[in-house]
């Protein structure tokens, strides 16, 4: 070694502590991952939510949503409103941030997440576990699948007492399938599936016409909210509606949660569905 590269070297004993304990430490960082590594990855740093870090960063939650579905998400004079707008911004209110709604068609709503463009889908969106690997999903907020309609006088309580019952549905419906499912096991249930609208055959439930209806739980909760006397019975399938976020969101999506828990514990759902669930 010549003398220019023994000056490069520093050779006070304080440096020479520090330089012989920095390699120290190296030697047991490598020794630490190496060890890992062979015994199953028992040590493990903590991953990170880039989605969730970026929204506090910001102070905005950006939200994807097909506009012109309602009445989870519309247009109305310049401004967007709905179901799922209020409960967007409940939400946002709740992790402490704005909201930022992002239009977007409903075909490409899981696109906006992966490509960025939107945090969250808040869109009248159907629980799709097979789509685990592009999003994760909020709790269930809203149940969207078939119910049973009937007079609040009536005694029918779910569709074991269909026997003999008249039952009204759309043609051509999924409730109008699901009652040919269920007149296929019980011959002596009466089904009607001559209405074109499922509206004339809530009327001519309230009517004493037909004994009950089979229709989808928001066109059932709008008839209860607009047609005193009627009642949902029971529900019949269960198709829930949800919120998602990407699939990296792990952190977004537990907070996204915990709002859930405290809208729900308020009683912001009842208030949700009396405010946009009616004709």
């Amino acid at each position: 070694m010549d003398n220019t590269t023994r000056r490069l070297i520093p050779t006070h004993p304080h440096w020479t502590r520090w330089l012989d304990r920095l390699a120290l430490l190296i030697v047991l960082l490598y020794a630490l991952l190496a060890w890992n590594a062979e015994s199953g990855a028992r040590f493990k740093i903590a991953p990170l939510d880039l989605t969730w870090t970026e929204i506090q960063w910001r102070g905005t939650l950006r939200v994807a949503t097909d506009i012109g579905f309602r009445p989870f998400a519309d247009e109305q004079d310049g401004q967007v409103v709905g179901y799922d707008i209020d409960l967007a911004r409940a939400v946002a209110t709740e992790l402490g941030v704005t909201v930022e709604f992002v239009p977007t068609g409903f075909d490409a709503l899981y696109d906006a997440l992966t490509s960025r463009r939107a945090d969250m889908i808040a869109s009248a969106l159907p629980y799709a576990p097979e789509l685990g690997y592009r999003a994760r999903f909020s709790t269930f907020y809203l149940n969207a699948g078939q119910v049973l309609v009937t007079r609040q006088d009536a005694s029918i309580i779910g569709q074991d007492d269909l026997s003999g019952q008249r039952v009204g549905v759309a043609l051509g419906s999924d409730g109008d399938a699901y009652a040919r499912r269920l007149a296929a096991a019980n011959e002596r249930m009466l089904l009607d599936s001559s209405y074109g609208e499922v509206s004339s055959a809530l009327a001519d439930l309230r009517r004493g016409i037909l004994d009950a209806v089979i229709t989808d739980n928001v066109t059932a909760l709008i008839a209860v909210q607009s047609a005193p006397g009627v009642q949902i019975a029971t529900a019949l399938t269960f198709e829930p509606y949800v919120l998602a976020v990407s699939s990296e969101a792990f952190q977004l999506q537990a907070e996204v949660n915990r709002a859930l828990e405290t809208l729900q514990a308020r009683g912001f759902f009842e208030e949700l569905n009396a405010r946009w669930f009616r004709e």
